[in-house]
């Protein structure tokens, strides 16, 4: 048997395998007389390059491996990017699971996933129907989001710094996209001219382009802000579906039902405004970062090709595209060869420790004592909240076990059972979205109100407590559907704090911080909702032989409870970029505690022998302010001094009693006589004061 005929076998097996129908009535079943909804592959149509419109096929991936893999498989493109989702994206189980009730909840509904999960079969026509069984594994459709899918992609908004060749594709499509796309509104070259951010200098294989677009973070948005374009928002703030067989009229983020905003989360924080300095955690060999590219694709002193066939560069992007999914490839490597899927047992161990890396490098986790509670304080330094991405399923938490002096538990708060896989929720924090349906949608459908794990069908954020990104602002993360729904964070803030109280005879603490990608309740949910095909239970089945989604530790800490630390200042919010183009910061040294009272502000950054004040205050804003932003509320002068001759000066903030437990936040404002304002001003600093 030839290699392509074990792939075209492979399809057919996989084709029949979800065709096979589930005998036995659930409840799901038995209430949808009504569904699924009566929508057309028009309800989910959107700007873009359109299926069947002439472009040449994509290259299987395999083929760019020759050059692009195998060489090092520390930094080759093709062993980086095989591991990962992104290649793995249409071969996904719990991906054909939640496709399966979609298509069951909203007809043609599956247009809308495949269209990012499998682009060359969509592009291809062959996401008709939509339930994916038209995709042909001979024809590569499973290969996911592939080298040549991404590095043909056109930037949707007219550069000159982009190729001349874009001019006239742009001017030849007959929808084209919005300067704000998302939702799978890609354009792509309909020739086989290949994109990249780079000048290749000699270069004779394969035609290719200079495309700053690679290495933008829009591009990321194209997929990683997603609506549902079925529904429009009304007046009152409330979705309704949209009219019957007919494109959503403009798909703009106020006017959209918003499904993920992981792009736009990332645009509202202060990383979508300037670099940041990271202090190592992301960015490989790029010490700050700004860009989506900067953290998921991070930079190396390496050669994309093999060598002899490219310069080896000191800023080549790493194809890592490290998430948070800690299990699902492991699965897909047990159901599909590795012949198509490019995986090894390395490649997979590798990613599998990329992805642990990445979510302990996303946050920082302290504990300290108020008062008769352990305060748990959890702090984002993602360009996102935390966690982010698709909702379904994903949660983060807070496990807190209290001891005695012998190290015997006292008290568990969040226990999570490793053998039922289930959490204690109902006394510890969880961070998570939960969308569902308003009564509206409860009366088109017959299923009732409240959370729901429905994807197409749900038109309401019921919950969204996920920790924002530095720099959140309220209004403006409201404004493109990413508002926290049931907590309360103040104005920037990128940090949260939970309180738990001491029970007696603890003496120390142990506290966890974990992420699960996929929990027992949605899980559940696919295999006891799917009355179409096996892919519910398959992908259940999956999920428990590859250890039911077991946590991922993404921090820990011990307290012990008479020690009673001071937890680190938080700098928050982004200075206004004076007249010399920099960012002044405002730092700390010393520590937060009366007992050291030494602690001290750090300004940098500011303008040399200039008039600063030091404001303080007892909680954070976000407002508009001479061109920056004001950062702290009911203001107190704290201080009154010149900046040096580097623009830096030193504050001393002396502790007193009244001070201890309680927190304060800090900006500098000083004089920029360059500035058309005339004023210049810090980030913030958000200190809590301890004994």
């Amino acid at each position: 048997m030839t290699k392509r005929s074990v792939r075209q076998s492979w399809g057919v097996r996989l084709a029949l395998l979800g065709a096979v129908a589930i005998g036995g009535a659930t409840a799901y079943e038995n209430a949808q007389a009504q569904l699924p909804l009566p929508t057309t592959v028009q309800d989910y149509q959107m700007p873009g390059t359109q299926p069947l419109s002439g472009t040449v096929p994509f290259q299987a991936s395999f083929i760019c491996a020759g050059c692009h893999g195998g060489y090092d498989d520390a930094v080759s493109p093709h062993s980086l990017w095989a591991p990962s989702m992104m290649a793995q994206s249409a071969r996904d189980p719990i991906f054909f699971a939640a496709l399966a009730i979609a298509n069951q909840d909203g007809a043609e509904a599956g247009d809308l996933c495949l269209r990012c999960h499998a682009p060359g079969a969509w592009l291809a026509g062959r996401a008709t129907p939509a339930d994916g069984s038209a995709m042909d594994n001979g024809l590569d459709d499973f290969d996911g989001v592939t080298c040549h899918f991404c590095h043909r992609m056109v930037d949707p908004i007219a550069d000159p710094a982009n190729p001349m060749e874009d001019t006239a594709i742009l001017a030849n499509l007959t929808n084209p996209p919005g300067a704000d796309f998302h939702s799978g509104q890609y354009i792509v070259d309909p020739n086989d001219l290949r994109r990249g951010p780079f000048d290749l200098q000699n270069f004779f294989i394969h035609t290719f382009a200079v495309s700053p677009f690679h290495q933008e973070s829009q591009m990321c948005a194209t997929c990683h802000d997603v609506s549902n374009p079925v529904f429009e928002r009304q007046p009152n703030g409330d979705y309704t579906l949209t009219t019957n067989n007919t494109p959503h009229p403009d798909m703009a983020y106020d006017n959209v039902f918003p499904l993920e905003r992981t792009y736009s989360e990332w645009l509202l924080s202060v990383y979508g405004v300037t670099a940041i300095d990271s202090e190592g955690r992301f960015g490989g060999d790029k010490p700050e970062v700004a860009s989506c590219q900067d953290c998921h694709m991070p930079d190396a002193n390496a050669s994309a090709c093999s060598p002899g066939l490219g310069e080896i560069r000191p800023d080549m992007p790493l194809h890592h595209f490290n998430g948070a999914n800690s299990w699902v490839v492991r699965a897909i490597d047990s159901i599909y060869p590795q012949f198509e899927t490019g995986l090894t047992p390395q490649l997979i161990a590798d990613a599998e420790a990329r992805t642990v890396a990445t979510l302990q490098s996303s946050a920082d986790l302290e504990a300290f004592v108020s008062g008769t509670d352990l305060v748990v304080r959890v702090t984002n330094y993602t360009g996102h909240k935390l966690p982010t991405g698709y909702a379904e399923g994903r949660r983060m938490w807070l496990e807190v076990t209290f001891e005695d002096s012998l190290g015997n538990p006292v008290f568990v708060h969040g226990a999570y059972n490793d053998v039922t896989a289930e959490l204690d929720t109902s006394n510890t924090k969880v961070y998570e979205i939960k969308h569902g349906l308003d009564n509206y949608m409860a009366a088109q459908t017959g299923l009732p109100a409240g959370e729901s794990f429905h994807f197409v069908l749900n038109n309401e954020v019921i919950k969204d407590n996920r920790i924002p990104p530095r720099g959140y602002d309220s209004q403006a993360f409201n404004a493109r559907g990413a508002d926290v729904i049931g907590a309360a964070y103040m104005e920037q803030q990128h940090w949260d704090d939970t309180t738990f109280p001491l029970p007696a005879g603890a003496t120390q603490a142990r506290v966890r911080l974990l992420h699960q990608t996929t929990t027992k309740e949605y899980i559940e949910f696919l295999r006891d909702e799917n009355v179409t095909n096996t892919a519910g239970i398959d992908a259940y089945n999956l999920w428990d032989q590859f250890g039911r989604s077991a946590p991922v530790e993404m921090g820990n800490t011990l307290i012990q409870l008479a020690a009673d630390p001071c937890p680190e200042p938080v700098e928050y919010g982004l200075g206004k970029q004076n007249s010399l183009g920099e960012y002044p910061t405002l730092t700390t040294t010393g520590s937060a505690s009366m007992a050291a009272n030494n602690l001290t502000l750090e300004v940098t950054g500011g303008m040399p022998g200039q008039l600063m004040v030091a404001f303080r205050g007892p909680t954070t804003v976000s407002l508009d302010h001479f061109g920056g932003r004001l950062l702290v509320w009911s203001q107190f002068r704290d201080a009154t001094l010149l900046l040096d001759g580097n623009g830096e000066a030193s504050i001393p903030i002396p502790i007193t009693a009244d001070m201890v437990g309680t927190s304060r936040a800090y900006q500098v404002l000083f004089r920029d006589n360059a500035s058309p304002s005339g004023i210049g001003m810090t980030s913030a600093q958000w200190i809590t004061f301890c004994e």
